[in-house]
């Protein structure tokens, strides 16, 4: 959390505001927040106009152009175009001209005309990253297909299936299989595939597959729709809550009745995450992963960067 519908959320919300706006400054207060120095950022990002945003999974991709005047646009810290690259992880909040807080944001990017742009982040675990757009392939080259591309198709997924011994939980969260699914999104996803979470990945067959990348195009695109999920502590650049959160079907309704079936919601511990599915509309049928444990609250227990080198990490 945030996944790739609150990214995507965040995206078009500054797709509206920072096109055209000069990055006149960078301020870090938290060197953690980048492998790279202060002084490196602003060499890569100060001076440049932002051209657009674009998303590749949980990342938040921002185009800049080169330094206006730079002679020949030399690439680089010599004033050619770069790309910023930011992962909000679990607690990320990017702000648009953010309002006075306690804790000043880890970085700031100072913009013209007369604003900023602020990156909070409560857990520190959020990063951002400044290279030469040439190195952006290989900065994402170990990055699965995007859920709603061409690539992630019927063939793709029973070929990336095939195989696979680890739980379909599991699985869904492996970026390098898809890109920006996370905890929240693969519980939804399973719900509506009526799948378990404990199967193993390579049990499933080609109808099940198609009604897997259905549920998960389904369920991404929900999220998209409600702007985000705002469970904890997601807020989009303007400070607004997600709703996504308002109907969720089994993720974080532990003990309470499924909206289908009646039946109640419970929780077990998959891949070290815990995972909320209906014991009814989820059946434990095929082949399933024993050894997850049951976590505190669930009423029964299952049975059973620097660039270009800083390749994004799972999940």
């Amino acid at each position: 959390m945030p996944e790739l519908p609150e990214v995507e959320t965040v995206r078009r919300r500054l797709l509206t505001c920072l096109p055209g706006l000069v990055v006149r400054d960078v301020v870090v207060n938290d060197p953690l927040v980048s492998a790279q120095s202060e002084a490196e950022l602003r060499a890569l990002l100060a001076g440049r106009r932002i051209a657009g945003l674009r998303r590749r999974g949980k990342y938040l991709i921002v185009d800049l152009g080169a330094v206006e005047g730079a002679p020949g646009g030399a690439p680089g810290p010599g004033g050619g175009p770069t790309t910023a690259v930011i992962h909000l992880r679990m607690t990320g909040q990017l702000l648009f001209r953010p309002a006075p807080a306690d804790r000043p944001p880890r970085f700031i990017w100072r913009l013209d005309p007369r604003t900023d742009l602020a990156f909070r982040d409560v857990r520190r675990f959020g990063r951002l990253w400044a290279f030469d757009p040439s190195a952006e392939h290989e900065f994402f080259a170990r990055m699965g297909p995007e859920p709603f591309g061409d690539a992630f198709s019927v063939a793709y997924l029973r070929r990336a299936l095939e195989g696979r011994r680890a739980p379909l939980k599991s699985f869904l969260l492996d970026q390098r299989r898809i890109a920006g699914v996370g905890n929240i999104y693969a519980d939804e996803a399973l719900f509506r595939a009526r799948l378990h979470p404990l199967r193993a990945a390579g049990s499933v067959g080609s109808r099940e597959a198609r009604r897997l990348r259905e549920a998960l195009l389904e369920t991404l695109q929900a999220g998209i729709d409600h702007e985000g999920s705002s469970v904890e502590s997601f807020v989009d650049p303007a400070g607004q809550r997600g709703s996504f959160q308002e109907i969720l079907s089994v993720y974080q309704r532990t003990g309470e009745p499924c909206r289908v079936c009646g039946e109640t919601v419970r929780r077990l511990e998959v891949g070290g995450r815990g995972t909320h599915y209906c014991p009814v509309c989820q059946p434990r049928r095929g082949g399933m992963v024993r050894g997850s444990r049951r976590l505190r609250g669930s009423p029964v227990p299952p049975r059973g960067g620097k660039p270009p080198d800083g390749a994004p990490p799972r999940g």
